[in-house]
Parts: structure tokens; sequence; C-alpha cells
């Protein structure tokens, strides 16, 4: 393993801002709002903002506050964060962001997690936290393979928790890191002790729900299941171009964002929009600045073609198409009613372990940066409950 500090030269900087200046906006039809994409208006204010008041160096010093580190794992270069908890007995857990995210999303939920004495919690909920970048997204890419897809994903990062020293540990996600966690937990029951969720895979009304199936369920159940249907044909109807892309030619794409920075930031802010508790712009729901920090991300490295390319491995893999394995793992989910679908009891159980499921009244997709608060509390929860029914 290797430490890692971040330190972009200067000249990318320079590079960024001249083509910010340089930037050809298209036009616009009017009083259409975000119904066809980023309103033209908001993107404009802010690249303006992004130019001329948004602060890299800052934000990089922030991010080097964590101690950082990379090590080769199965051919790929792995970049991640580890914070030790000052409590000696904390619990060992791997955080994994999803796309368009990074591990710039946690920054609000480190210092409880970590150490909960300093922010009047208890200190029997103290975590080490292990925050990898997902291969090819970011400081961990770009790859230099195929097949990185979210199993191959979750095997690496089971070895970077034994070279870790971690024996036994947590596993935490949302988006991508929900489908690499629940696959840890899947197949590393010897060590993953539980799996705490803010999204979970394969548990949506998949497709238009039969009367009869409807007829067993409670009332709430029910109506749970219609609305997950009519959100399931929302989004087939109306946001899931942008998967179909990455899910087919990520090179292609790749080209556009990579070689304009306003490209690639309105590729990201349209999902922070989409897919949070806001109501006119991003900024109703998470911090401007940290939104453009993970925007900085994928742009100073590069990799807006590679990260789109575990879409394009999931779609191809040999096992598209299959329905979910089971796991027994103690597994926990917390549901932001913002997200992007509306995951249901009755389906998730036929393939899940479920020990903890609680439901929000506020919140969507980022989580960490949306509700800290609430899923540190649910996190909390979730492992204090395995601790006080393990074995002793």
């Amino acid at each position: 393993m290797h430490s890692f500090h971040l330190d972009i030269p200067q000249g990318d900087l320079d590079d960024l801002q001249e083509r910010l200046d340089r930037a050809r906006w298209p036009d616009e039809l009017p009083g259409v709002g975000w119904a066809y994409g980023v309103p033209r208006d908001y993107l404009k204010e802010l690249v303006h903002y992004w130019r001329q008041e948004y602060d890299w160096r800052v934000a990089e010093a922030r991010l080097n506050r964590w101690p950082q580190f990379t090590t080769t794992i199965d051919g790929a270069n792995i970049h991640f964060a580890h914070l030790r908890s000052p409590e000696p007995d904390a619990t060992p857990m791997l955080m994994t962001h999803g796309w368009p995210g990074s591990i710039v999303e946690f920054a609000e939920v480190v210092g409880p997690l970590t150490d909960p004495r300093a922010h009047g919690g208890n200190p029997a909920d103290a975590f080490h936290l292990v925050l990898p970048s997902i291969p090819g997204f970011t400081l961990s890419g770009p790859t230099s393979e195929t097949g990185w897809e979210f199993k191959r994903v979750a095997a690496a990062f089971a070895v970077l928790m034994e070279r870790l020293g971690y024996g036994r540990y947590g596993v935490q996600g949302g988006d991508w890191g929900a489908i690499i966690s629940r696959e840890l937990g899947r197949t590393r029951s010897d060590r993953v002790i539980g799996v705490h969720l803010n999204l979970l895979p394969n548990s949506f009304q998949p497709q238009e729900p039969d009367p009869h199936e409807l007829a067993a369920l409670s009332p709430n159940e029910r109506q749970r299941t219609l609305a997950s249907w009519e959100r399931i044909k929302a989004w087939s109807r109306e946001r899931q171009g942008y998967a179909d892309i990455q899910s087919t030619r990520p090179q292609t794409v790749a080209y556009g964002l990579t070689d304009s920075p306003v490209g690639q930031l309105a590729w990201i802010v349209e999902k922070f929009k989409e897919w949070t508790d806001s109501e006119s712009r991003p900024e109703d729901a998470v911090d401007r600045d940290q939104m453009l920090t993970n925007v900085m991300l994928y742009w100073l490295t590069g990799t807006a073609g590679s990260s789109a390319r575990i879409y394009y491995e999931r779609a191809h893999a040999d096992y598209r198409g299959l329905p979910p394995e089971p796991s027994t793992a103690p597994t926990a989910l917390a549901v932001f009613p913002h997200d992007n679908f509306i995951p249901l009891r009755h389906i998730a159980d036929r393939t899940n372990h479920i020990v903890q499921w609680t439901e929000y009244d506020r919140g969507g997709h980022f989580a960490a940066m949306e509700q800290p608060a609430l899923l540190v509390n649910d996190i909390r929860a979730f492992f204090g409950k395995l601790r006080r029914t393990a074995p002793n």
C-alpha cells in the first residue's frame, strides 16, 4: 500500500478555467424548466460560480485531512481513505459510493461515525471507516481492462479489507455501493457482520402487479406496490436514458464529457436534481460546493468513460437477466422517499435477511449528503442491534 496525497497540478486548473471561459452554449426552448434536461440559465449561473467563486484548493485541503492510500488489486489501482476511530473497539466498516458519486459524499458522516463521543453520541457506536473509490471511478480510475462489474469490485474490496487486517466488518452503501455491499455480504458471510443499505437492488415492482398478488398484501403494502410500479414506469419513460447510453456506448459519450467541463457538469448535476429531495435546483438538497467537488473529481481524473463502464459490464455479464442470488447476511434498509424507486418489503424478504427496515419522510438518493444525521443514526441503530444480539 502507498500513501496518497491529492495535489492537482495548477496547469490542470488553469486548463479548466480556460475551457469554462470558452464554453459554447446551446439554444433552449422557453418555459420548459427541467423537462428537457438541465436549464441553460441555471447551468450558466452554476458555471459562473464554479469559475469565479468555487475554490478547488480549499476542497483539496479538506480531502487531504483524510488518510488516503492506493493499492493494486486484481490489476486495478484502488484508491481509498482509511479513517481509524479513536475508540479502540470500534467496528470496521466499508462504505461504498455509487454513480455519479464519490467518497466526497461521505464528508458529513465521517466525523459522527468515527468519533461519536465528540459528536454527542455513544462511544460504543464508533466505526473504523474504509472509503474506497470504485475501480474506474475518480481516483481509482481509469481501469485498463474489461470486466469490472460489481461482483469483481466486491471481490476486490474483500481483498482490500483483508489487507487492512479486518477479519470481521460491516458494509454500507447506496446506488452501486448498495449492489457491491450486498454482494460482499452474500459472498463473504464469514467476514461481513451486517449489510446496511440506503438502496436495495431488486426490491421494486418490476412489472404490472397481478390482482391476485395484490389481494394477498396488506393495504399499506398494496398501495406501496402500485406506487412502486408507477415510479418504475415513469423511470423507464423519462429517466432511463443515461443508463441505456452507459450500458451500450460508454466510450462514445466519454469524448464529450472528457473534453467539455460544462458537459461533465450537466451530466452529473442533472442526477443531483432528479434523484434528490429538491424543489427547483439540486442545491435545495445538497451543498453546492460539495456537489462541485464531486464533479471535479470526475473531471480532473478524466473518468467519465471508465466510470460508465460498470453499466456496460453488468449489461453484458453472463448473469444478466438471472434472478438475484439470495443473501443470508443480516441486512438493514434505510428508505428515503425521494430515491429513484420504492422498495417493497414482501419482495425484499424473498432474497434478503432483513432485520431492520426504516422509512423516512424526507431525503433522496444521496442520503449521506442530504440527510447525514438520519443516515448516521440508522447505521448506529443497525450495528448496535447486531452487537446486542451477537453470541458471546
